[in-house]
């Protein structure tokens, strides 16, 4: 199993026919990631071939579901008509859309991630580099090379450290490895996804992955100390991070204590968390964890 994403997933790309949205369809398909169609008002009734495998275009989103089935969307349109292009998929019925998208206005995030949820529609992101499945699918921009399947579920706020922690623990894998994203509002949260894995009986132990900034990982700390059974190790990237400034992503604004890497090391270790000071640590740490469980 896995959570939010397997090889039965059918999926759309809204803005496949842009340069990334090119690129990163070619890379999903390689990763055998089932591509059903792309979304492009302007083109639709053409196909697109990815290295012999074309790739039909559809009009709207709503016509790619009649046609194909899709049940999850990947987003890679400009800032200014994401919140339009998810309303889209909300409307059509996807269970699941992806926004890769950054620099999407807070106010538009807003509005869009409260039509979805009305709508019965999982956001993951915006800003965010999706999630893979390893051995079943990619949705986003994730590396499909860069580890294997295998019983360890991942959730991160971190694009980059999400690959970093998928290379350290290539050789025993993961179930599903989720970038939420940074921005101060996101579809889905580490809440959601400690859920889920909790309830994958294929997902032994959850890396959990945060940076300063908010209070997200202090709710997970929580729910983890109330809700989750199985071990989980984390990563709070900013330790070294200078006080009072904003860092990196647009979430990681720190106020007095609150925020900083040392309050949400303190909130997961008093939750029985695991806490690396960095990404190799925190591989070790997986380790220990795994063998103390074996």
């Amino acid at each position: 199993m896995a959570i939010h994403l397997t090889k039965e997933s059918k999926i759309l790309v809204q803005g496949m026919t842009g340069g990334e949205g090119m690129k990163h369809t070619r890379r999903m398909l390689a990763a055998g990631t089932n591509v059903v169609g792309g979304v492009n008002p302007r083109k639709a009734g053409r196909t697109v071939d990815f290295d012999d495998r074309p790739v039909p275009v559809f009009g709207s989103v709503a016509e790619g579901v009649d046609a194909t089935g899709a049940d999850v969307t990947v987003v890679f349109v400009p800032p200014a008509f994401t919140k339009a292009a998810v309303a889209e998929a909300a409307d059509a019925g996807i269970g699941l859309a992806v926004v890769i998208t950054e620099g999407v206005p807070v106010h538009d995030s807003v509005a869009f991630l409260a039509h979805a949820r009305r709508r019965g529609t999982r956001v993951i992101g915006p800003n965010c580099p999706g999630l893979i499945s390893p051995g079943q699918s990619v949705a986003g921009i994730i590396p499909a090379d860069i580890t294997k399947p295998g019983r360890i579920g991942l959730v991160s706020k971190s694009g980059t450290l999400t690959y970093q922690l998928m290379y350290e623990l290539r050789d025993i894998g993961f179930s599903t490895c989720v970038g939420i994203g940074g921005d101060p509002v996101v579809g889905t949260t580490h809440i959601d996804c400690l859920a889920a894995f909790q309830d994958d009986p294929d997902t032994d132990l959850i890396v959990l992955i945060g940076e300063i900034g908010g209070d997200a990982e202090e709710r997970a700390a929580a729910y983890i100390r109330d809700h989750v059974t199985k071990p989980v190790v984390g990563y709070i990237a900013g330790f070294t991070a200078p006080e009072g400034r904003t860092m990196g992503h647009a979430g990681a604004i720190v106020s007095g204590s609150s925020g900083t890497a040392r309050a949400k090391q303190q909130a997961l270790e008093a939750a029985g968390v695991r806490v690396g000071r960095t990404p190799t640590e925190t591989a070790r740490q997986v380790l220990a964890a795994l063998d103390a469980g074996a």
